[in-house]
């Protein structure tokens, strides 16, 4: 059986989608894989979802609050809902990482479009969009997520009156050729040990999987 793969080639991020929220409720379930140097497009808040790393290979970095911990093999970290956070991989081997979001729907949205402009060329060398598509990625995914620089009382004035400029430009928040799709492979999943199940109780309580899209 085999998993749709979305994949980031600017901040080298890979994830194998084990579980959609439209499958099984509200929570998204995915295999992220980080290659060395990988790292998220920058500090972020999420103001609805719980965001939770199990980190199964690998050594995942992370700054929780301004805290920076070193998040090794067995450990769950859950964040929730308003916390600042950012994480890389400063190691040198790829750290394979259990991510679960809830609720998920919106978020699996905002980075099939984020991943997307990514793969086509259209952000910067840390995985963040130009000026006027950021406008409008933060406007269409308010709900979903807020990047802690600049300040939000700059960014929503900013971008308020950069929106209109970047939808004559025929930009738009939310592209529907990728959400179709997050660049078209698919991939099998790897077994986890026992003991990283164990930690995580969508997988411990609920084995159900999503859709076969072989």
């Amino acid at each position: 059986m085999s998993y749709p793969v979305i994949e980031n080639p600017v901040t080298r991020e890979r994830g194998i989608v084990r579980r959609t929220p439209d499958d099984a409720g509200s929570m998204l379930i995915a295999d992220l894989y980080a290659a060395p140097r990988a790292a998220v497009a920058g500090e972020h808040v999420h103001p609805r979802s719980t965001e939770c790393f199990t980190v199964v290979r690998g050594v995942l970095h992370m700054r929780l609050d301004g805290a920076v911990q070193a998040v090794e093999p067995g450990t769950r970290v859950v964040i929730p809902p308003g916390t600042p956070h950012d994480w890389w991989n400063a190691g040198v081997d790829t750290a394979y990482v259990i991510l679960e979001v809830d609720p998920g729907q919106r978020f699996e949205a905002m980075i099939r479009n984020l991943f997307g402009l990514a793969r086509d060329g259209r952000t910067d060398d840390t995985g963040r969009p130009g000026l006027l598509q950021a406008a409008l990625l933060a406007r269409e995914f308010d709900d979903v997520i807020r990047f802690t620089s600049p300040p939000r009382a700059v960014q929503r004035p900013l971008f308020a009156a950069l929106a209109p400029i970047a939808r004559m430009r025929g930009l738009r928040g939310c592209y529907p050729s990728y959400l179709a799709s997050g660049g078209g492979d698919h991939a099998e999943l790897e077994s986890l040990p026992s003991a990283i199940t164990e930690l995580i109780p969508a997988l411990r309580e609920r084995l159900a999987v999503p859709r076969s899209e072989d």
